[in-house]
Protein backbone atom coordinates (compact mmCIF):
# COMPACT_ATOMS: atom_id res chain seq x y z
CA UNK A 1 0.00 0.00 0.00
CA UNK A 2 2.77 2.46 0.93
CA UNK A 3 4.66 1.50 -2.21
CA UNK A 4 1.65 2.41 -4.36
CA UNK A 5 1.24 5.78 -2.60
CA UNK A 6 4.91 6.59 -3.19
CA UNK A 7 4.57 5.69 -6.88
CA UNK A 8 1.46 7.88 -7.20
CA UNK A 9 3.26 10.77 -5.50
CA UNK A 10 6.19 10.45 -7.92
CA UNK A 11 3.81 10.35 -10.89
CA UNK A 12 2.02 13.43 -9.56
CA UNK A 13 5.31 15.31 -9.18
CA UNK A 14 6.37 14.36 -12.70
CA UNK A 15 2.99 15.40 -14.13
CA UNK A 16 3.25 18.73 -12.30
CA UNK A 17 6.77 19.34 -13.66
CA UNK A 18 5.76 18.45 -17.23
CA UNK A 19 2.75 20.77 -17.03
CA UNK A 20 4.77 23.73 -15.71
CA UNK A 21 7.64 23.33 -18.19
CA UNK A 22 5.21 22.69 -21.05
CA UNK A 23 3.25 25.84 -20.24
CA UNK A 24 6.45 27.89 -20.33
CA UNK A 25 7.45 26.37 -23.67
CA UNK A 26 4.06 27.30 -25.13
CA UNK A 27 4.64 30.87 -23.92
CA UNK A 28 8.13 30.79 -25.44
CA UNK A 29 6.75 29.71 -28.83
CA UNK A 30 4.06 32.42 -28.75
CA UNK A 31 6.72 34.98 -27.81
CA UNK A 32 8.97 33.87 -30.67
CA UNK A 33 6.05 34.11 -33.14
CA UNK A 34 5.17 37.59 -31.87
CA UNK A 35 8.78 38.67 -32.44
CA UNK A 36 8.62 37.30 -35.98
CA UNK A 37 5.39 39.22 -36.65
CA UNK A 38 6.85 42.43 -35.22
CA UNK A 39 9.95 42.12 -37.39
CA UNK A 40 8.02 41.20 -40.50
CA UNK A 41 5.25 43.79 -40.38
CA UNK A 42 5.88 46.54 -37.82
CA UNK A 43 9.56 47.31 -37.28
CA UNK A 44 11.08 50.33 -38.96
CA UNK A 45 14.58 50.25 -37.44
CA UNK A 46 16.74 48.10 -35.17
CA UNK A 47 15.97 50.27 -32.14
CA UNK A 48 12.24 50.18 -32.92
CA UNK A 49 12.35 46.39 -33.13
CA UNK A 50 14.33 46.16 -29.88
CA UNK A 51 11.75 48.23 -28.00
CA UNK A 52 8.94 46.16 -29.51
CA UNK A 53 10.61 42.91 -28.39
CA UNK A 54 10.98 44.21 -24.84
CA UNK A 55 7.33 45.34 -24.87
CA UNK A 56 6.21 41.93 -26.16
CA UNK A 57 8.24 40.25 -23.41
CA UNK A 58 6.47 42.41 -20.83
CA UNK A 59 3.11 41.35 -22.32
CA UNK A 60 4.08 37.70 -21.80
CA UNK A 61 5.64 38.38 -18.35
CA UNK A 62 9.08 37.30 -19.52
CA UNK A 63 12.34 38.62 -18.04
CA UNK A 64 13.82 39.86 -21.33
CA UNK A 65 16.62 42.43 -20.91
CA UNK A 66 17.54 44.91 -23.60
CA UNK A 67 21.16 43.74 -23.44
CA UNK A 68 20.27 40.10 -24.24
CA UNK A 69 19.00 40.92 -27.74
CA UNK A 70 21.25 41.10 -30.82
CA UNK A 71 19.66 42.52 -33.95
CA UNK A 72 21.11 43.09 -37.39
CA UNK A 73 19.60 43.74 -40.78
CA UNK A 74 20.84 42.93 -44.25
CA UNK A 75 18.60 44.45 -46.90
CA UNK A 76 15.25 42.66 -46.34
CA UNK A 77 16.42 40.10 -43.74
CA UNK A 78 16.31 40.67 -39.98
CA UNK A 79 18.66 38.54 -37.85
CA UNK A 80 17.42 38.41 -34.27
CA UNK A 81 19.19 36.51 -31.51
CA UNK A 82 18.24 36.61 -27.87
CA UNK A 83 17.85 34.70 -24.67
CA UNK A 84 16.28 34.91 -21.26
CA UNK A 85 16.09 32.79 -18.12
CA UNK A 86 12.72 32.09 -16.54
CA UNK A 87 12.45 30.56 -13.06
CA UNK A 88 10.10 27.57 -13.21
CA UNK A 89 8.84 25.78 -10.13
CA UNK A 90 9.59 22.20 -11.14
CA UNK A 91 8.41 20.69 -7.86
CA UNK A 92 6.78 22.59 -5.02
CA UNK A 93 9.27 24.94 -3.34
CA UNK A 94 12.04 24.24 -5.87
CA UNK A 95 12.60 26.66 -8.74
CA UNK A 96 14.97 26.07 -11.62
CA UNK A 97 16.24 28.98 -13.71
CA UNK A 98 15.34 27.57 -17.15
CA UNK A 99 17.21 29.07 -20.16
CA UNK A 100 15.30 29.97 -23.33
CA UNK A 101 17.18 31.09 -26.45
CA UNK A 102 15.88 32.12 -29.84
CA UNK A 103 17.48 32.84 -33.19
CA UNK A 104 15.28 34.14 -35.99
CA UNK A 105 15.81 35.14 -39.59
CA UNK A 106 12.83 37.12 -40.81
CA UNK A 107 12.43 38.14 -44.44
CA UNK A 108 10.36 41.26 -44.93
CA UNK A 109 8.42 42.09 -48.05
CA UNK A 110 9.13 45.23 -50.00
CA UNK A 111 5.85 44.96 -51.90
CA UNK A 112 3.33 47.62 -50.82
CA UNK A 113 -0.17 46.42 -49.92
CA UNK A 114 -2.74 46.44 -52.69
CA UNK A 115 -5.12 49.38 -52.80
CA UNK A 116 -8.44 48.45 -51.28
CA UNK A 117 -6.90 45.48 -49.47
CA UNK A 118 -7.45 44.73 -45.80
CA UNK A 119 -5.79 47.09 -43.37
CA UNK A 120 -3.84 45.62 -40.46
CA UNK A 121 -5.01 47.59 -37.41
CA UNK A 122 -2.77 46.29 -34.66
Amino acid sequence: MIKRIVKLAIVALLANAVYRVGAEYVTYIKFRDAIRDAAMFKAKSEEDLRTRIVAIAEDYDLPQDDDDIQISREERVWHIDGSYHKPIEIVPRFEYDWPFAYSLEVVTSNVPPLPGGPVNRR
